[in-house]
């Protein structure tokens, strides 16, 4: 089973981006992020008649998270537990009814600057959050993950200039170390399970000539449970997609399951 991860930058602006690299790539699940669209407006019909099952979570003009999914999904819940006055939309689940059952949840955690500030601290506190939710998905010992944009950059070789990220909300001592304690309770970082050293990144900025200068940040992250991670064959950055038309300023991110 192959499952993505793609923060596309609003529907409306990449839909060519993304139904090429949908047909090019051939996921059996996508995990959306920023899909920018109230969920009445999101073009479903594009990715049925390619098969897809589709469930979203929008909100307008900002945020939004969708699931498409070649197989069945089942028990689809929205938004993340632990704080019901939330609107915004960064969590959606499924079931995947693959070979195995596996439980995918799509996130797209709050980008939290400027930072110190409310920003950040909404930041922290959905990673409070998250960190239960995530301590209730190994405690059901079922394959599941959690994947999206996280805005954490875990380490200084996730980015190609760490010193000017030292002071941003994505690399912060506090940012990372809310990340620190959601890995620990027992997940595995598919890609840094596949891939080690520096210079890969998921994200390049539209300014300053950033893809040019592969000056990136690894940003976009699989966490899987121990039931999951037995499962890994592989997990893949898809950097050539920066390089289309009208790209998004994040590629797909894959793990490829034996599910």
């Amino acid at each position: 089973m192959k499952i993505a991860s793609f923060n596309i930058n609003g529907i409306k602006a990449r839909i060519d981006a993304l139904t090429a690299w949908l047909d090019e790539s051939q996921p059996d699940v996508a995990i959306l992020q920023e899909i920018k669209s109230v969920d009445e407006a999101f073009p479903r019909e594009l990715f049925e008649d390619r098969g897809y099952n589709v469930e979203t979570h929008g909100q307008k003009g900002f945020n939004g998270v969708a699931i498409l999914s070649k197989l069945p999904l089942e028990d689809v819940t929205r938004g993340l537990p632990g704080d019901a006055s939330d609107e915004q939309a960064r969590w959606i689940e499924a079931t995947v009814m693959g070979k195995k059952p596996i439980r995918i949840c799509g996130l797209y955690l709050p980008n939290g600057n400027p930072a110190p500030g409310p920003k950040y601290d909404y930041k922290l506190a959905w990673m409070e959050r998250l960190r239960a939710r995530a301590e209730e998905l190994l405690a059901a010992e079922e394959p599941a993950l959690m994947a999206g944009d996280y805005n954490i950059i875990p380490q200084a070789e996730d980015a190609k200039t760490p010193d000017s990220w030292k002071d941003d909300a994505l690399h912060r001592p506090e940012s990372r170390e809310a990340w620190r304690k959601i890995v620990n309770l027992g997940f595995t970082e598919a890609f840094r399970a596949t891939t080690q050293g520096p210079g890969h990144y998921s994200f390049w900025d539209y300014q300053a000539g950033a893809w040019d200068r592969d000056n990136g940040i690894r940003i976009d992250h699989f966490l899987l449970t121990p039931q999951c991670a037995d499962l890994l064959v592989d997990c893949v950055i898809e950097r050539e997609v920066r390089g289309g038309q009208k790209p998004s300023d994040h590629v797909p991110i894959y793990v490829e399951l034996d599910a």
